[in-house]
């Protein structure tokens, strides 16, 4: 399965502080700076990328991040989820097409880290 990025995804308190420290300090770009749900990209290597959320979300939105500890774009989404599926895998949120775009679905691995795995329209 082709792999596009990996990216963690932080939790923060302070929104303000936090912005400042990946944009202002470590130099960052907001690619997508909304309410509750931040993601960063390096200026320099496009697939350096992070995000970081919190509650301020729209409780959809913060449902769905809350649990998730990294986020991984895959090619093929839905062969994915079949694989996942056929392994047996802990998903813990099924294959989704949500309203912003994105398709992806929620793993939950044995020591208890939830990943998003998704997979985006070409551009």
């Amino acid at each position: 399965m082709p792999l596009r990025r990996a990216m963690p995804v932080l939790r923060r308190e302070d929104p303000e502080a936090t912005r400042a420290f990946w944009v202002d300090f470590l130099g960052f770009e907001a690619a997508v700076d909304e309410p509750g749900f931040l993601m960063l990209v390096s200026p320099d290597v496009e697939t350096t990328q992070l995000i970081v959320g919190d509650a301020s979300a729209s409780p959809d939105a913060a449902d769905k991040l809350r649990d998730v500890d990294v986020s991984v774009d895959v090619g093929d989404v839905d062969a994915a989820y079949a694989d996942a599926q056929a392994r047996g895998l802990d998903v813990v949120y099924p294959i989704t097409t949500e309203p912003w775009g994105p398709r992806r679905f929620f793993v939950r691995l044995p020591g208890g880290t939830v990943v998003n795995v998704v997979g985006h329209a070409p551009r």
